[in-house]
């Protein structure tokens, strides 16, 4: 799998930009806030819809301009897909694949599969569990058509009953209508609990693996699936926790409310693990990731890295890079000095100046 241009119109600092990519190693360089990112984030639109900063569509699209567009040419299989992206500042989006409109996003899913980068994600391991939920979700939606649809249910349910929640404050007498909802929430919330059990499990023996190499055989680094509730515990926390929610208007038990573990020996090093430990951990993570995706889909996903090797030491350096080589890789830097130090395979080099690219022929 590839990405072999990218088309750009009025998106973020872009008037317009037409860029080709080669299967290889494609380096992006400039000074900060040239517009580098800018271009991954279009990659990554086209694959999942949205923005992997979460930004709105209004302000992904070009200062002063009503709309956007980014049209993707992806090569799968020995196929080529056009995917086309159309942001507008008070409307819903446009998809269309190969020219012909969808009306689902999840539709597109699955076409291209991406793994995102950056430096934000060497933190995800001391964040909060939402930056490791949101890990989860990022990922199974892109694998997973029905997960996509499970997830967008439970979200729309627990947001119905967390409104109903507020108006029962007002109106006591719809409290007999709650656990209409809260059916609807364990129906969906049980599905979420399978899949990221059965994806974090997949995906804890590869970073097991991983890590041990990483670290030089020092450290076993052991990541678990923390579930809020348990499927068979999910109705009895609900009614226990009934009081506290009509209490704070909110729902306070569910898999909105998971977690991931990760731990050497004993020590969890979410808490307690060195700066060392939780970068080393994060690009585990990241790598087995990439190894997972091309376990599912038996193809290699595009690799999107931010910016990420300044973050790093050789070392760490080092690994990232030779673990890639056999796909398509699009990095952002600020300097080649690594890269030309160090003897790595540069396929093919763009300078990026103030939202214009120069395709470099020598380096």
């Amino acid at each position: 799998m590839l990405i072999r241009s990218i088309e750009l119109k009025n998106f973020r600092n872009y008037e317009n930009l037409s860029i080709t990519f080669t299967e290889g190693t494609n380096i992006l360089f400039g000074d900060n806030a040239q517009g580098k990112t800018n271009i991954l984030e279009s990659a990554y639109v086209s694959a999942t819809t949205k923005s992997h900063k979460g930004s709105k569509d209004k302000d992904m699209i070009r200062f002063h301009e009503d709309e956007s567009h980014i049209r993707t040419i992806v090569v799968k299989n020995d196929k080529e897909f056009q995917i086309d992206i159309h942001l507008k500042k008070n409307r819903t989006k446009g998809i269309a694949v190969n020219r012909i409109p969808i009306k689902k996003a999840g539709s597109l899913f699955g076409i291209l599969n991406i793994v995102f980068f950056s430096p934000e994600d060497l933190n995800i391991i001391k964040d909060g569990p939402s930056a490791r939920r949101r890990f989860l979700d990022l990922e199974l939606c892109q694998l997973d058509k029905i997960y996509l649809s499970d997830l967008t249910n439970y979200n729309k349910i627990l947001n119905q009953r967390n409104k109903l929640l507020k108006d029962l404050v007002f109106r006591p007498e719809l409290k007999d209508t709650l656990s209409v909802w809260n059916m609807q929430l364990m129906d969906y919330g049980n599905r979420i609990i399978r899949r990221r059990n059965a994806f974090v499990k997949e995906l804890s023996e590869i970073v097991w693996n991983i890590h041990k190499k990483i670290s030089g055989n020092r450290e076993e680094l052991n990541m678990a699936y923390e579930p809020d509730v348990s499927e068979n515990d999910f109705e009895a926390e609900l009614v226990k926790a009934a009081e506290k929610d009509l209490k704070y208007c909110q729902t306070s038990v569910g898999p909105h409310r998971d977690d991931i573990s990760f731990k050497i020996g004993d020590v969890d090093i979410r808490k307690f693990g060195s700066q060392g430990q939780q970068r080393t951990s994060a690009l585990s993570l990241k790598l087995s990731e990439i190894e997972l995706v091309k376990n599912l889909i038996h193809d290699t996903p595009v690799l999107l890295l931010d910016d990420v090797l300044s973050e790093l030491d050789s070392s760490r350096q080092n690994y990232l890079l030779s673990s890639i080589h056999d796909i398509q890789t699009i990095i952002t830097c600020t300097g080649l000095d690594e890269f030309v130090r160090n003897r790595f395979q540069l396929d093919r080099v763009f300078e990026v100046r103030n939202g214009h690219v120069e395709l470099k022929e020598e380096i």
